[in-house]
């Protein structure tokens, strides 16, 4: 490789003990591709695995811990052990290919689709969201609350029987994790309304079931920097979750956003990009992932200079999944940048994914 890019293949340790090859990670991204069931097939299996070649971690698709939180079709499960032997396989394909294997676990909240949860859709509080024919949530029960922190201990225990070598707790994206911390969707006045027990409760439960690991098993956890509703998180909030979160001993944060560079727009009077706003407040107590718009080389290298410790790159690996080893072997100027609609079958997306961005103009390059 050039030496420019040595950077991206540095080997980095994380506290949890797992060793990750190189800076560069699959993001996280949904493919509504499962079994009715909640299974994986075999063209999920296929599509992970054309992309786990070069990745030191592949961070799956969000997968959910209760029934009542599915928040997609097309989704797989986590919420009960009989689904142990299909995440079994979905780490295995991983691991196959060198890869280590991180398993998102979420609860869609108010988010999800009232169909695939008949009709009980929950929040922290009974507001819905902003968007245009959301349905009203139920407020969950204090029991409820509590019933799901434990579920998602469950399906950290699940993970590490699956054979997976970490978890990442999805409290991003406006799901349910955000939601407690959100003051547009967390009214409440008991214990749980104040806005950081829940995401904590979570990460204690989590922790407590990796902990029993027989081996390096890694615990990340993933938030969106700021809401745009008012009242809604801001980054003086994203800074004080970081401050709590930093005396969790997590193995990385992971920070989600559609473009790397972008600024705040409210609570903190600061011109840096959130990223590195963000990776100032966690210091050397916790390595951050930085994501979005990662498509080349070059943006790779100008995005770790900004101090973050990992790149998660999503649609750059559906663009072009040996984008790794093109960096690796010299041949980072052929890497595609724009989507082929003709190359489905080469690229191995799933047809639900395959429709999905089709159907999405300006999600995709070239698309």
């Amino acid at each position: 490789m050039k030496s420019k890019y040595a950077s991206l293949f540095e080997t980095v340790t994380l506290r949890s003990g797992l060793q990750l090859k190189n800076k560069i990670v699959m993001a996280p991204m949904t493919n509504f591709s499962s079994n009715e069931d909640g299974t994986v097939t075999d063209a999920e299996i296929a599509y992970y695995a054309r992309r786990s070649k070069g990745v030191s971690a592949v961070i799956t698709a969000c997968t959910y811990v209760t029934l009542n939180g599915k928040g997609f079709e097309g989704e797989f499960a986590a919420d009960r052990d009989e689904m142990i032997p299909s995440l079994a396989r979905l780490a295995s394909a991983i691991k196959a290919e060198g890869a280590k294997a991180i398993l998102q676990i979420f609860h869609g909240g108010r988010q999800v689709p009232p169909h695939l949860v008949d009709g009980d859709v929950v929040s922290a509080s009974s507001v819905p969201a902003e968007a245009e024919g959301s349905p009203v949530p139920r407020e969950l029960s204090a029991t409820e609350v509590e019933e799901i922190v434990a579920a998602f201990g469950e399906t950290t225990r699940r993970a590490v029987e699956a054979g997976f070598d970490g978890v990442e707790i999805h409290g991003a994206n406006g799901y349910l994790i955000q939601q407690f911390f959100s003051p547009h969707s967390n009214r409440r006045e008991d214990r749980w309304g104040q806005r950081l027990a829940f995401p904590l409760a979570v990460v204690d439960a989590v922790k407590q079931a990796a902990a029993k690991a027989d081996r390096p098993f890694a615990v990340g956890y993933r938030f969106s920097p700021e809401e745009p509703e008012t009242p809604g998180i801001t980054m003086a909030d994203t800074l004080e979750l970081i401050d709590a979160l930093k005396e969790k001993e997590l193995d990385y944060l992971h920070v989600s956003l559609m473009e790397f560079w972008s600024e705040p727009r409210r609570g903190v009077d600061d011109t840096r990009t959130r990223l590195e706003i963000i990776k100032e407040r966690a210091g050397d107590a916790v390595p951050v992932i930085g994501v979005g718009s990662i498509y080349t080389a070059d943006d790779a290298v100008k995005a770790l200079g900004t101090g973050v410790d990992l790149i998660a790159i999503g649609r750059g690996l559906i663009i072009e999944p040996d984008w790794v080893q093109k960096v690796e072997s010299g041949q980072e100027e052929s890497i595609a940048v724009k989507l082929d609609k003709e190359a489905q079958e080469q690229l191995v997306v799933p047809d639900p994914l395959w429709k999905a961005i089709i159907h999405t103009p300006g999600w995709f390059p070239g698309v």
